[in-house]
């Protein structure tokens, strides 16, 4: 069974909509809703913000609802100065940018587990790859439909999908100097948001296979908070669900 995660209802609600034969469990204060998507078993949770909800509503699909492969998908800030609103990453690895428990272990290591980066499956990350890429394509090749009229209106041009490190940690970065701090200690990284470390150190922890896509709805800075909103309520849940729809029904291998 696949699990798809999101971090608030806009990034889910599409995608809770398309499941068939649907039963809902409430575990914690969360709604698992399990069913068929595209003739996969599925199921899709809103976890809530931040690292330990997104910790515990990962613990409760792998050990409670026998989740055998993790996705996660949602919005991120974008951190690499090349991305642009709309663009999507896919993340090879991630880390918690505000995990530090200097001088016991060195900076951004997780405590005991003996890393500092997670890494993604690579086979689900290339299914999700795949699938983000199609989606953008065919957004570009056909201007007049509904997904690339709702880009247009929020400023989207040309996205693209790109793979690299996503920074997580319990903070929305609203500032200039706050991302220009982050780009410095980890220059590595493509974008920053709030669960998607926690999710798989999760995963790492039960030999679970998992992916983390992320799209850029803001720069992480001054304007954030504005970018954050709008995009989220014209087109979040848009991308996930096109994305998921090209990867689950395309006959993806993962």
């Amino acid at each position: 069974m696949l699990a798809i995660m999101g971090a608030m209802p806009d990034e889910v609600r599409h995608l809770v909509d398309a499941l068939r034969d649907v039963r809902t469990v409430t575990r914690g204060n969360r709604r698992y809703h399990r069913g068929t998507l595209w003739g996969h078993d599925v199921v899709v949770v809103f976890s809530h913000w931040g690292k330990v909800a997104s910790a515990m509503t990962a613990t409760t699909l792998v050990s409670e609802l026998g989740a055998e492969l993790l996705l996660f998908t949602g919005v991120a800030g974008g951190v690499d100065p090349t991305l642009r609103v709309g663009d999507v990453v896919v993340a090879t690895r991630l880390v918690q940018h505000d995990l530090d428990a200097r001088p016991l272990f060195a900076r951004h290591e997780i405590p005991l587990l003996g890393r500092t980066y997670l890494e993604a499956d690579p086979t689900l990350r290339a299914a999700v790859h795949d699938a983000a890429a199609t989606f953008l394509s065919e957004v570009a090749n056909a201007p007049d439909t509904p997904v690339a009229t709702a880009l247009r209106a929020v400023g989207v041009s040309a996205p693209r999908v790109v793979e690299g490190l996503v920074a997580s940690g319990d903070r929305f970065f609203a500032s200039d100097a706050a991302r220009a701090e982050l780009r410095r200690d980890l220059p590595e990284t493509t974008c920053v948001e709030m669960e998607g470390a926690a999710v798989a150190q999760v995963c790492v922890e039960h030999g679970v296979p998992f992916a983390v896509v992320r799209t850029i709805s803001d720069a992480a800075g001054d304007h954030a908070a504005v970018d954050f909103t709008t995009f989220l309520e014209a087109v979040a849940s848009t991308y996930s669900h096109e994305i998921l729809r090209r990867m689950l029904g395309g006959g993806a291998s993962f």
